[in-house]
């Protein structure tokens, strides 16, 4: 059987899956098969799920064998889909952090915030129709614990910054981390011979950079070999891109706080993020001029923006600024 670019084996029974979420290669899910057992790490939204269910007719695992579906955090990029997931999944269980299972078991708070990010129309578009998780299908893990997928033992890190319902999956025997958003974005595309490509997502609305920081670090105390980012998949090189991470996340919180005062900051701060990243991606020899750039990064810079405002404006409201 043949990968596609829309399945790829990236190693150690796990099977990067395309969501098409915006474009290609943007946002995956992650299929782990072990001992006959398997589990989706992420979903996409409720337009990725006939692609999961692909994956698994081409990988020839029948539906009754998927134990769970991790969902890292509940931004709609990577849970919305989970709900009508499970309608086809007889076994799974939905494993969510503390803070996220109330909104996937009902979501229209969570509707409601990401029509409020997104405007109505585009919310249709991208996210579809969200279907409830029933309360007796949720597992909750907090920190530290742990879950067996076959004999494959996943350990349950906490790990906000990006948001405060987020997880992070150790999966210690094969040195690897399933880290959805903490440990940043990396595009494929964004590849050359200086290796991976990484920058923090600071996107609305519980944006925090110490706590992005600590999560780094604890992610590197672990030692992985290997990264799976929801966006977009594996990556190596951990230390390196660790370095990286803390470095740009430092240059986004300055950029963000030279405009404090301006009334339409989150404009100012998504043009001054364009010049760093586009500036950044050149001196990592990515080529083909400003617009491939745009097309690949354009988004997650004016989200990114974005949550640096509402983190700016936290700040305001609390008298740290």
């Amino acid at each position: 059987m043949h990968d596609t670019p829309q399945i790829i084996d990236v190693g150690n029974g796990v099977f990067a899956v395309d969501t098409h979420y915006v474009r290609p290669l943007m946002d995956a899910s992650h299929l782990i098969v072990q001992d006959g057992r398997a589990a989706f790490v992420d979903t996409g939204t409720s337009h990725s799920v006939p692609h999961l269910l692909d994956c698994l007719l081409q990988r020839e695992i029948s539906p009754d064998s998927v134990d769970y579906i991790f969902l890292t955090h509940i931004h709609l990029d990577h849970a919305g889909g989970a709900g009508t997931l499970l309608r086809s999944l007889p076994n799974a269980k939905v494993v969510l952090h503390p803070r996220g299972a109330g909104h996937m078991i009902d979501p229209q708070k969570l509707i409601a915030g990401t029509k409020a990010v997104y405007g109505e129309s585009l919310y249709a578009s991208l996210y579809g129709n969200i279907v409830p998780v029933p309360e007796e299908r949720v597992i909750i893990v907090e920190d530290g614990d742990e879950l067996m997928l076959g004999d494959r033992r996943l350990e349950f890190l906490h790990t906000p910054g990006h948001a405060l319902h987020h997880y992070c999956i150790a999966d210690r025997a094969h040195r690897a981390i399933f880290s959805g958003d903490t440990f940043g974005v990396s595009y494929r595309e964004t590849d050359t011979a200086a290796g991976p490509f990484i920058f923090p997502t600071t996107t609305p609305t519980q944006f925090d950079p110490d706590a992005a920081h600590a999560s780094y670090d604890r992610i590197v105390s672990y030692e992985p070999e290997t990264v799976y980012l929801t966006h977009y998949s594996r990556v190596g090189n951990i230390p390196k891109l660790a370095q990286d991470l803390h470095r740009r996340l430092d240059a986004f919180v300055e950029i963000a706080k030279g405009h404090v005062e301006k009334s339409n900051r989150a404009m100012a701060i998504a043009r001054d993020l364009r010049v760093y990243i586009f500036r950044e991606l050149k001196a990592h020899g990515v080529g083909s001029g400003v617009g491939k750039r745009e097309a690949v990064v354009g988004a997650d810079i004016d989200l990114n923006a974005q949550g640096l405002d509402v983190w700016l404006h936290r700040l305001r409201k609390l008298g740290q600024i």
